[in-house]
């Protein structure tokens, strides 16, 4: 546990102890996290201007359902549902779990939003780019210019 970074808490919403890792702003019962994805959709449904009855609508939902996610009280989403609203709203599944457990992606609040930024602009370049930075960073990357060797050798049955 300890080598992953995890401790033993408790939580409201489990029966047993749960091993978390440690946030940037300690660790967030599931109940903080629900009401953070929550405020995290209705400002961002908010800013793409759609309003809850088309988004229910559109999510085949009634309003008081999907209502219930942006509350964060009574109702948790799945994992499909995020999909859809992913697919519905364009943003990727990442964004809201950065904005839920942003230590995901880095030791520190500025290695994180790095990660972030980095990822958002990958997002954008073209497939050809996209191919030639990964190229890049395989060679730039300990360890991953060895197993890329193995990869081309075996492809061309060497």
């Amino acid at each position: 546990m300890s080598a992953r970074g995890l401790v033993e808490v408790t939580d409201p919403e489990f029966d047993r102890p749960v091993s978390r890792q440690q946030g940037f702003d300690g660790i967030l019962t599931a109940k903080e996290m629900d009401e953070k994805i929550s405020t995290w959709l209705k400002k961002t449904r908010e800013a793409k201007g759609i309003s809850r009855a088309d988004l229910a609508h559109l999510l085949g939902l009634s309003v008081s359902v999907y209502s219930r996610y942006e509350r964060g009280s009574e109702a948790r989403m799945s994992v499909p549902r995020l999909i859809h609203l992913c697919e519905i709203m364009g943003f990727m599944p990442l964004d809201v779990i950065f904005d839920t457990a942003p230590h995901l992606w880095g030791k520190t609040p500025e290695e994180a939003e790095d990660r972030l930024t980095l990822m958002k602009l990958i997002e954008r370049l073209p497939p050809d780019t996209m191919r030639d930075l990964i190229r890049l960073l395989k060679r730039m990357t300990p360890g991953e210019q060895a197993a890329d060797a193995v990869t081309t050798s075996m492809r061309e049955g060497r």
